[in-house]
């Protein structure tokens, strides 16, 4: 559906906040201004875009807001009433998005009677389509005004990656490359006696949140994952349980790339989560994808490492020197649990 007029493109994750502004007089990327955090719209009770598309302005047909209340609605429990939740202030990089309108879906329905695939929790937000109109911005938003008509669109590539054995040297190039790109990490590690000496030195390489197996199977992660964008990206080099639990976390249509099975486990997929959040699972061997590209493209790819590597922005993972007639050492050692430090053999 395309409407004449349109001013701004914008995406934002769902809970969080916008990803980005582009199109009419928004900042590109790379231009300074903060990226406005959006408020949860209304719909005659309220509905949470993931993202929305400027609509032209008054004259369309649709009638615009009334004056905002900072007060949304939303179904409770019995599914049929609606009550009145207080909305906080807008601050610095909020937008406050008021509803104008919203269609009733099947799907609509059959998530208010409980038998849809994908439930959310009570009190929910109901609903996945509408228009809206912003009605206020915070003192930081560049890219939005009040006036601006929105509907919602496909969500953005996200703001967030999730990987296992995330103390592996492929898991701290990622936590580097991944901050050097402006994304936030959630590594995953198993629980040790050292962890914390472990998570400081992830946190110094730029991982954002370091968190054990065990706590990533915990009910608390619904909390953790209010706060920090649902990850569109999984990297697992693990497999079994480790790789069903990123699942769980990804956000709808995010990707899970399985690169290592160090679990010697199989990858065990929900049918669920595949149906409902239509997660993607994709193996990557270097080996093969250096055989799909050309030499060009892999040096392409070379130069653009060893130009992080010039911006200190990627170094290498701790290692050990290892003299080669001492490699019946270096192979147990490298078999240990808990060895964090690469062996490299010296000849």
């Amino acid at each position: 559906m395309t409407f004449p007029g349109v001013r701004h493109l914008v995406d934002w994750d769902k809970h969080v906040g916008l990803r980005r502004a582009v199109g009419g007089a928004n900042p590109g990327p790379g231009a300074a201004g903060t990226a406005p955090r959006l408020r949860p719209p209304l719909v005659c009770g309220c509905l949470l875009l993931r993202s929305c598309r400027a609509l032209p302005g008054p004259g369309s047909g649709l009638r615009g807001p009334r004056a905002p209340n900072q007060r949304r609605r939303v179904r409770d429990g019995a599914g049929r009433r609606l009550k009145n939740l207080e909305l906080t202030a807008v601050g610095g990089s909020d937008v406050h998005v008021k509803m104008l309108a919203a269609p009733i879906n099947p799907s609509d329905i059959n998530m208010i009677q409980g038998n849809y695939g994908l439930l959310p929790k009570l009190p929910a937000v109901g609903g996945n389509e509408g228009v809206g109109q912003v009605v206020a911005v915070g003192s930081s938003v560049t890219g939005l005004k009040p006036g601006d008509w929105v509907i919602p669109a496909n969500a953005g590539l996200g703001e967030s990656v999730i990987q296992n054995a995330s103390n592996s040297g492929v898991g701290q190039a990622v936590i580097q490359i991944a901050a050097a790109l402006g994304l936030r990490t959630i590594n995953v590690v198993r629980d040790r006696p050292d962890l914390q000496k472990l998570t400081d030195r992830l946190k110094n390489l730029g991982a954002e949140h370091v968190i054990t197996e065990e706590e990533l199977r915990k009910p608390e992660m619904k909390n953790f994952f209010k706060d920090v964008p649902q990850p569109r990206l999984a990297l697992n080099c693990v497999g079994g349980k480790s790789s069903t639990e990123l699942l769980r976390h990804l956000a709808p249509g995010g990707t899970m790339v399985t690169y290592g099975g160090m679990a010697k486990q199989p990858v065990t997929a929900p049918v669920s989560l595949l149906i409902f959040k239509d997660l993607k699972l994709r193996g990557f061997w270097m080996s093969q994808w250096k055989k799909d590209h050309s030499l060009d493209q892999f040096k392409e790819l070379i130069f653009t490492l060893c130009d992080l590597i010039r911006r200190g922005q990627l170094t290498a993972p701790a290692c050990s020197e290892v003299p080669l007639q001492d490699y019946q050492h270096a192979l147990e050692t490298s078999m240990q649990p808990f060895v964090s430090s690469k062996q490299i053999f010296t000849m």
